[in-house]
């Protein structure tokens, strides 16, 4: 495997590289960027939101903030594939057109854009430069690859179509049954849940649920319950000024100590980080 890390000093934007037999997301992946995800070369399954669904090569894949994904096929042969994480005031360049190519992601949880083979000779330059330029390092580079990474984000946001806000077909029913229990879990986030609570309400066994879950979403049951319980707790630590204590359990856990450990697993920082954010 090879891979390429690389931060800007200001904070504008991270990417990695990597060309890999297999891999697998961490454990939680929740992050207040947005992602762009452009596969090179090979296929990647991803979890996002309630579906598995496959992206192929030559695929733009952008996730918004805040929002649960992962891949779930972690022993898939060779792929390729560059990831840019942007803060959003970063995504395009100033300017009334700016805000307008850029509203097909608005009040979306992710966006797939599809390139014809003519359109990824354009995407896959755009990709390799990005690419050489952090691996050269001249003077400026940094503002190089920002320049076309607001092109790559550019080019796909006038690519988006109503055909790509379709859901994706469910690859068996297995995938179906477990969205079923994903959705139940992302709307009664707040009660208690437990594997043998939502075995017992979907007719199946704990284990086949366990067993399911995971091969489905990625996630096991707890680290998603956990998951969706912090992203809303994000949520109401940006939008309201409710105490911590408070949060946590309005959000369904137990008591502030596991919450506070909880939310440093999945966010990397302390609940009251998101509160000093603008």
């Amino acid at each position: 495997m090879s891979e390429l890390k690389f931060s800007s000093l200001d904070g504008a934007f991270e990417l990695t590289h990597r060309q890999a037999e297999s891999h697998n997301m961490p454990v939680f992946h929740l992050h207040s960027t947005y992602e762009i995800y452009y596969l090179l070369s090979g296929k990647r399954e991803f979890f996002i939101r309630d579906r598995t669904m496959e992206i192929q090569e030559g695929e733009v894949m952008i996730v918004s903030p805040h929002v649960l994904h992962r891949t779930t096929n972690a022993a898939e042969p060779q792929h390729e594939r560059l990831i840019v994480n942007i803060r959003r005031d970063l995504m395009l360049p100033g300017g009334e057109g700016g805000r307008e190519v850029f509203a097909p992601l608005l009040g979306t949880d992710y966006r797939i854009v599809r390139c014809s083979m003519q359109e990824r000779l354009y995407t896959d330059e755009l990709a390799r430069r990005i690419i050489g330029e952090v691996q050269r390092g001249e003077p400026g580079f940094e503002l190089f690859v920002l320049t076309l990474i607001q092109q790559l984000i550019l080019f796909s946001c006038r690519r988006m179509t109503g055909d790509d806000e379709e859901p994706a077909e469910y690859p068996s029913p297995m995938h179906e049954r477990m969205s079923g229990v994903v959705r139940y879990i992302n709307e009664n986030y707040m009660e208690k849940l437990s594997l043998q609570l939502l075995a017992e309400r979907f007719f199946i066994s704990p284990y086949y649920l366990s067993v399911c879950f995971k091969k489905a979403t990625g996630f096991t049951f707890v680290e998603y319950v956990n998951s969706v319980r912090v992203k809303e707790s994000i949520r109401l630590l940006a939008e309201t000024g409710l105490p911590a204590h408070l949060i946590a359990r309005k959000v369904g856990f137990g008591s502030v100590s596991h919450f506070g450990r909880v939310f440093r697993q999945v966010t990397g920082q302390p609940p009251l980080f998101y509160r000093k954010l603008p």
